[in-house]
């Protein structure tokens, strides 16, 4: 069974996207506790390659794998990575970035404000913690990382207080940094956590997540076949800005339309075709029931017959830190 704790977001518009059909194989990017993998595998003759970076999600997918007599190839490794670990053309991939449920609820993760756990952060439990860049970043690095990847206005302040902080105390467990925080940013009652946004921020570049979907969005493009569908579920405008200026850019959506002057680039061919009415968000019903998905947008494109294209340096650098100044 798919672990209760865990409601896949926007699952049936996402697959519904991916028109499964018989002999189909399809890449599941991001495991988590299999929703939309059971999901897929539920179509006849459908097989599924998954990946997940977390050592966890590998293991406790083993029973799925056996369930369904080999239609599911489970592997660990980083989306970004499918190029790597999927050697064959495939017919579609579903994406649903950022942390999992059962990630979050795992106090001994460190992702959640709820629960007091080391600070760590860590999807594939190896390499940086949150802790490793919060007792070692200088201030402006660490204000970098809360104002570009959480948003947060008061990015300096946290910063300066951190640094000031960890002289006495290094920083060691989620609480004592959410309360550090909750001391320099009081908040009112009905307003979310002021620690919200810079644990969003440590996840990201922890994880490099938004590197991590740069080089997926452009390996899938590699790895469809032609009429292949990708389908991405983001839950935060940093992942939604990228997914959107990528299919912008693969499909000419955008792009002038008038007469070539004599010496101009010809225009490159779209890589991928979009359906009108985009992004998809959820219903008011599945935000009900589940109000992590309030944030949820969905965006798909079909892949052309035209070649892959290069990497795009503009688009990495919306999924890093500024090299220079702050601002």
């Amino acid at each position: 069974m798919t672990d209760p704790r865990h409601i896949p977001v926007l699952r049936d518009e996402a697959l519904a996207a991916l028109e499964l059909r018989e002999g189909g194989v399809y890449l599941d990017g991001t495991f988590g506790a299999g929703g939309y993998t059971r999901a897929m595998l539920s179509h006849k003759g459908v097989r599924v390659i998954a990946l997940d970076r977390d050592p966890d999600a590998i293991r406790n997918g083993q029973a799925m794998v056996a369930e369904f007599d080999g239609r599911l190839t489970l592997i660990h490794s980083h989306f970004g990575a499918m190029e790597q670990a999927v050697h064959e053309p495939l017919d579609g991939i579903v994406l649903d970035i950022g942390v999992s449920s059962m990630q979050i609820d795992e106090e001994q993760r460190g992702f959640s404000l709820r629960f007091d756990g080391p600070l760590d952060m860590r999807m594939d439990q190896s390499g940086r913690s949150a802790a490793d860049i919060v007792n070692t970043a200088s201030d402006e690095e660490l204000a970098d990382i809360f104002f570009h990847f959480g948003e947060e206005r008061a990015s300096r302040r946290i910063a300066r207080a951190i640094v000031h902080d960890r002289q006495v105390t290094p920083f060691t467990t989620t609480l004592q940094l959410a309360s550090m925080i909750s001391r320099v940013m009081p908040n009112k009652p009905h307003e979310m956590h002021p620690a919200t946004r810079t644990f969003q921020a440590l996840r990201i570049a922890v994880n490099d997540e938004l590197g991590e979907l740069v080089r997926a969005l452009e390996a899938a493009e590699r790895r469809l076949k032609p009429g292949g569908v990708l389908s991405v579920v983001t839950f935060h405008s940093l992942e939604d800005r990228i997914v959107k200026q990528f299919f912008a850019q693969r499909s000419g959506r955008g792009a002038a339309q008038s007469r070539h002057l004599p010496g101009e680039p010809v225009a490159v061919p779209p890589t991928f075709m979009l359906k009108a009415k985009q992004p998809v968000a959820p219903t008011e019903a599945e935000v009900s029931g589940n109000p992590r998905a309030r944030s949820a947008k969905l965006r798909f494109g079909t892949r052309t017959h035209a070649a892959p294209r290069m990497s795009d340096p503009k688009l990495m650098q919306l999924a890093q830190l500024p090299q220079t100044g702050r601002r």
